[in-house]
């Protein structure tokens, strides 16, 4: 029994030797392997490590700092010490206003409406004022960049625009709001904003008008012993794109202006004014306006060269021109805001619309006329003791075909050189031995009735006094 122990435990130390024997040999053969490939990759190593270097030189961006994001230890809301302080009050709160300047860029102009009295606009916004609270420690003194994320953690200005009706802060692809810190504590605080707002228009002189329209910034809660607003650089902190345009109007200059606001119950406010000046261009409103309406007023003269008697002619033409000249007022009107006052283009379109409806109230005085004569005409016939020589008048014809003075037996009931003159000379000799009879008969000669002078006439006072309307109008408005 001792013999068969003995013999094992023999047997496990010749094991455990082969084991020991083993580790070592491939322990030595792995440290031989290493010491080769170290001395293999040494001067690869080395020529990598110089090309690199090389490069490093050569190229700046690869100098850049390490980022300080990847760090546990330097959050930003840690470096600026957010929990630290109540950034629910305003910067140097007890002490004298916070100064916080203010710049504008314009983007563009989108829109101005005469119907609703308001403009659109498209600006960047940026506010620069200075946070203790908000200085961290810096090395190279390099400003920290933040989006608008960051902003509802910290305290910035309550800005509002001023009698404006819509604004929105624009979020594609993200909110258009951008936070700039220094180490001293200065913030630039900065977003893009569209704001429809109120513009007060005066039309009386539309559509050769000239507006002036402003967009308003406040501070919504801080007083002027609170927060101090003002422009930062004066009038050089207003920017505009020289791309802007509008279709109406020219835009002829931006400027700005600082003012205090009183409310009875809140107090001052300091209020930054964005104002601008717009002229409105006019060959838009000749082209439909002012051109259709001269030329209605033309057609209504043509009536004076249309025969008297042919109402069929006369008549619809005036009632086409006034309908015409109706039109045109009418929409006009509809593209206006409903004031209360008279507007240069009204005058205008009014004063056309009455040139057009006295020809037709010539029109009527002539015909009207015309009929007195005939029907005097007829009573002289009855009154005359002979008659048979005194030429027939035709009846007025409807269509047209009348021939003035056919005869001329009786005077000069046409002229010698064709002109046509619509009278009734009647110059009798008639014998009387009384005086008093000659005298009675004289009565009944000396009628004349020139109805064909009234459209003579018409010819020159109506364009003539027209052109003189025009002369005044466009010499006091334009």
């Amino acid at each position: 029994m001792l013999t068969v122990h003995k013999m094992h435990f023999s047997i496990f130390l010749l094991l455990w030797g082969w084991v020991l024997s083993t580790e070592c040999r491939a322990h030595r053969q792995g440290k031989e392997i290493h010491e080769v490939y170290k001395k293999g990759s040494r001067p690869q190593r080395q020529r990598r490590e110089a090309h690199g270097e090389g490069h490093k030189q050569g190229s700046p961006i690869l100098k850049r700092s390490p980022d300080i994001t990847k760090s546990p230890l330097t959050k930003s809301e840690q470096l600026l010490r957010i929990d630290d302080h109540d950034f629910s009050m305003r910067p140097g709160f007890g002490g004298p206003a916070i100064p916080v300047g203010v710049d504008v860029q314009v983007e563009s102009l989108d829109s101005i409406s005469e119907v609703d009295m308001d403009f659109t606009m498209t600006l960047y916004l940026r506010h620069y004022w200075k946070d203790e609270r908000l200085s961290f420690p810096s090395t190279n003194n390099q400003s920290m960049t933040f989006d608008g994320r960051l902003v509802k953690k910290i305290w910035v200005p309550d800005m509002f625009f001023v009698h404006s009706k819509r604004s929105f802060i624009h979020d594609t692809t993200t909110d258009n709001v951008m936070l700039r810190v220094q180490p001293d504590g200065k913030v630039l605080y900065s977003l893009r904003v569209t704001v429809t707002a109120m513009c007060n228009m005066d039309f009386s002189r539309f559509p050769l008008d000239t507006q002036t329209c402003s967009l308003e910034i406040e501070s919504y809660a801080y007083t002027e012993d609170d927060l101090m607003l003002y422009w930062k650089n004066g009038n050089d902190s207003l920017k505009t794109d020289e791309r802007i345009s509008l279709s109406q109007f020219l835009i002829q200059e931006f400027h700005t202006t600082t003012k205090l606001a009183f409310y009875s119950s809140t107090g001052w406010y300091n209020r930054l004014y964005i104002n601008f000046t717009l002229r409105r261009h006019i060959f838009f409103f000749l082209l439909q306006t002012y051109f259709p309406a001269t030329l209605m007023v033309m057609l209504s003269w043509v009536s004076f060269w249309i025969d008297r008697r042919a109402v069929p002619a006369r008549v619809p033409l005036g009632i086409t021109t006034v309908l015409t000249m109706s039109t045109i007022i009418t929409g006009v009107n509809a593209s206006m805001p409903r004031v209360s006052y008279i507007k240069a283009v009204d005058i205008y379109l009014w004063v056309s619309f009455v040139f057009v409806f006295l020809s037709v109230l010539e029109y009527a005085a002539v015909n009207y006329l015309t009929t007195v004569q005939e029907r005097k005409e007829r009573k002289l016939r009855d009154k005359l003791p002979c008659a048979c020589s005194l030429p027939q008048p035709r009846p007025m014809m409807m269509d047209g075909s009348y021939n003035d003075g056919d005869v001329n037996e009786l005077g000069h009931y046409m002229s010698e050189n064709g002109d046509k003159q619509d009278r009734m000379m009647v110059q009798l000799a008639l014998g009387s031995e009384r005086g008093s009879g000659r005298r009675k008969n004289q009565r009944y000669v000396s009628m004349r009735i020139d109805t064909h002078a009234i459209d003579k006439y018409s010819r020159i006072i109506f364009p003539g006094a027209y052109i003189l309307f025009n002369l005044i109008y466009w010499s006091i408005f334009s």
